[in-house]
């Protein structure tokens, strides 16, 4: 009898999870999609649902954090002079001058993570395990170029929205099929839960390449070579190993993958060819 009731109370209350499910998948439909801001840099219109204002305290509140989770700035003082000195010339000498952030470099005390990153409003960071491989100034300029386009382009931003999106809709989704008597609905909610997680994997791809393709145009504008970024992907496919995971599954995409990208990307710049005395 109480199994019974049960089973009917669970086939009941389906329409109204569909019904609250589709006005959950409308509210952030809605808000993703009717929150647009057009940046003037890069001249594209983005979704973005934080302003600018926001972005430089959610990076000022995240630095310190982060800074001790790669055991913060680095004892080579040199290294993070010059670290400094080449992010400032690369924000100075390009477009990214005209962004309202204020931008610092720093050199991170950790000589085996090999990685750089952004935060939101323009702290940039660099390892220690990174910076040691880098043969070339320039080199050191294509990756804080790279990284400062991510603040410029307004990444982490965009990335924030569409997270919200995603988790509106696959909240959506699970809300609509799970039903507590029927367990083979768990594994499609768990399945919809996925396919949210590589949808923004894929944003996240794509926002790379488009620094990378940004980072030409502003390491150049500095006085850089831009194939020094070649360089710089080939020092990555080399540290990445045999281990390295398939490109679909990985935050960041294939370095055979992004060389192609910057070639075009630098032959868009030149047509007649790179320009001769830049810094290599």
């Amino acid at each position: 009898m109480y199994s019974r009731s049960a089973a009917t109370g669970g086939r009941s209350s389906l329409p109204g999870r569909l019904i609250v499910g589709a006005i959950i998948a409308v509210v952030a439909l809605v808000g993703y999609f009717g929150a647009q801001v057009f940046n003037p840099i890069t001249g594209e219109t983005q979704h973005i649902d934080i302003t600018v204002e926001q972005e430089v305290a959610l990076g000022l509140q995240a630095a310190p954090e982060v800074e001790a989770q790669f055991g913060g700035q680095s004892d080579d003082g040199a290294g993070q002079a010059h670290v400094e000195q080449v992010g400032e010339a690369v924000v100075a000498q390009s477009g990214a001058a005209d962004s309202p952030y204020d931008y610092t470099f720093t050199l991170l005390d950790d000589s085996e993570t090999i990685n750089a990153f952004a935060l939101p409003g323009g702290p940039v960071f660099i390892t220690e395990a990174l910076y040691n491989q880098l043969q070339t100034e320039g080199q050191l300029a294509a990756v804080l170029a790279h990284e400062i386009t991510h603040v410029v382009a307004r990444h982490s931003a965009e990335q924030i929205a569409k997270q919200n999106l995603t988790e509106g809709l696959t909240g959506a989704a699970v809300l609509a099929v799970y039903d507590p008597n029927n367990p083979e609905t768990m594994r499609t909610a768990q399945v919809a839960l996925l396919i949210g997680q590589l949808v923004n994997l894929k944003f996240s791809r794509d926002d790379e390449l488009e620094a990378d393709r940004l980072g030409v145009r502003w390491m150049t504008e500095a006085g850089y070579d831009p194939r020094a970024l070649i360089g710089l992907m080939q020092i990555l496919e080399a540290a990445s190993g045999p281990s390295q995971q398939p490109e679909f599954f990985a935050t960041h995409p294939n370095p055979d993958n992004r060389i192609t990208n910057i070639e075009e990307a630098i032959a868009a710049e030149f047509p007649d060819g790179v320009p001769e005395g830049l810094k290599e």
